[in-house]
């Protein structure tokens, strides 16, 4: 091989023609006659490939049987403009070696037509696809933005524990962490409680379902603070918005209101898209001609466009309405009911036609830790709704009193044995303070126009699935 440098094909499809180049990837098809081959060749650095041209006589026939979809290959050659349509340039191969075989009867991914739900049985493989490929590159783009957005306006990085104690939701619905011999019989103290006095914390512990309580620390210390980390969920929802593994960015900020907190999430979210749609460009419209001829106009309308804001109060009004002019719910509609995905997407998508901000949520179906308003009844949440998807960012102003949330969490029923180092806070310095949570694969289903939450993460955990 020779000694000249490796140019991903990224860069060699934006290359000036008539220079010698060194290209390595897979193969993803090989057609041509008895004359001639023409191989398209993928490296994964972008969604299209280069076509490489070999003459069929310069090549040992047993080599060019070994060029398969799927093989792994090198090829040197020259980079010349192309006859063809669809690229500007291709290669007329010179030297080309095989790194790894592919039996093309046994390669699961070149099946044509094959389904999303087919590739999820193939996870291992299917980032080989154009459409995997370019959700995974657009999955990337969007965790790199999201780091520059707060690094940029001075936020600080904080790595909040995955093993805790504390169920920041209150739900209950977490994967316990244990050391103890399940095959033996579980230790139990003298009233049938589980003793974890053996287990390797002494106590029991789980997988995080949140960072936030631990974000709130953060931002009582440092201001303002983000964190973006894998958060879990035992909840038995097999759905196309569900994982039990997923990413959370939840960022906390002392002295931040409820209007500080929907500004900065609407700039946020309008940042990401804006990113995604300047540097994702071919992905988005590889995504947007194979699977939603709607996506790119629909991220650019959310940029340009205010999010409403509304009160939760008058979001029910709004579906009452709706309900009596013959719109059909499959969940009722009444004051005080925790919305579900078809209340929150007939305001965004029929009703408004534009992102929607909702606030002022009652404090029975939120969470101990938001902020009371004054009439007793409701609390200083924010949803931010989003079409297609419904909810996509979640948060509030905190509960900054110390009496009001002590209060909140015995009213809970909530155990304070593990919450004192919270409540801390509260007791010294405390400060307004506010913050969100956006779940990562439910922004990247908006941004990707992807329709299943599996599809946008690259292993998936759901219930009874943990392959891989």
């Amino acid at each position: 091989m020779s000694s000249i440098a490796r140019r991903k094909v990224r860069d060699l499809l934006a290359a000036e023609a008539g220079q010698e180049v060194l290209a390595k990837g897979w193969v993803r098809t090989k057609r041509g006659n008895k004359q001639i081959k023409f191989i398209a060749l993928n490296d994964g650095s972008c969604v299209d490939n280069i076509q490489v041209v070999a003459d069929v006589e310069n090549f040992d026939e047993a080599l060019l049987g070994r060029i398969t979809t799927g093989a792994s290959i090198w090829v040197k050659g020259q980079l010349v403009e192309s006859v063809g349509s669809g690229q500007a340039v291709e290669i007329h191969a010179e030297e080309i070696g095989v790194y790894g075989d592919c039996d093309p009867m046994k390669y699961p991914i070149q099946k044509k037509g094959a389904t999303l739900e087919y590739f999820r049985t193939v996870a291992h493989l299917r980032p080989r696809t154009n459409t995997f490929g370019a959700v995974l590159r657009i999955r990337h783009a969007m965790a790199f933005a999201i780091h520059k957005f707060f690094n940029d306006k001075g936020f600080v990085y904080l790595n909040t524990p995955l093993i805790t104690e504390s169920d920041c939701e209150g739900a209950g619905q977490m994967f316990q962490v244990t050391t103890l011999d399940l095959d033996k019989p579980i230790p139990r103290n003298k009233k049938g409680e589980v003793d974890y006095s053996g287990d390797f914390f002494g106590k029991q512990t789980s997988l995080t379902v949140s960072g936030q309580l631990e974000g709130e620390l953060g931002a009582t210390a440092l201001g303002e603070i983000y964190t973006f980390g894998p958060t879990f969920r035992a909840e038995n929802s097999n759905t196309p918005r569900h994982l039990a593994e997923f990413w959370m960015i939840e960022p906390e900020m002392s002295f931040y209101d409820i209007e500080d907190n929907m500004n900065l999430a609407e700039e946020f979210i309008k940042y990401l898209v804006k990113y995604a749609l300047d540097n994702c460009g071919s992905d988005l419209r590889f995504l947007n001609d194979k699977y939603d001829n709607e996506l790119i106009d629909r991220l650019k309308s959310v940029i340009a466009t205010d999010f409403v804001r509304l009160e939760y109060t008058e979001g029910i009004r709004i579906l009452e309405e709706a309900v009596k002019n013959g719109t059909q719910f499959e969940y009722p509609v009444y004051w005080g009911v925790d919305l579900q995905s078809e209340h929150e997407r007939y305001l965004v998508e029929k009703h408004f036609c534009k992102p929607v901000i909702l606030t002022g949520y009652p404090k029975e179906i939120k969470a101990f830790y938001m902020k009371q308003d004054d009439n007793g009844k409701t609390v200083r949440a924010m949803d931010i709704l989003f079409p297609k998807i419904g909810e996509i960012i979640g948060g509030s102003e905190r509960e900054w009193s110390l009496e009001k949330l002590e209060r909140r969490i015995d009213e809970l029923g909530m155990s304070r044995k593990n919450l004192e180092w919270y409540i801390d806070t509260r007791r010294f310095g405390s400060v307004p303070h506010s913050g969100f949570g956006l779940g990562f694969e439910r922004l990247l289903l908006f941004v990707t126009g992807m329709s299943n939450i599996r599809d946008v993460i690259p292993f998936p955990r759901t219930p009874k699935n943990a392959e891989f």
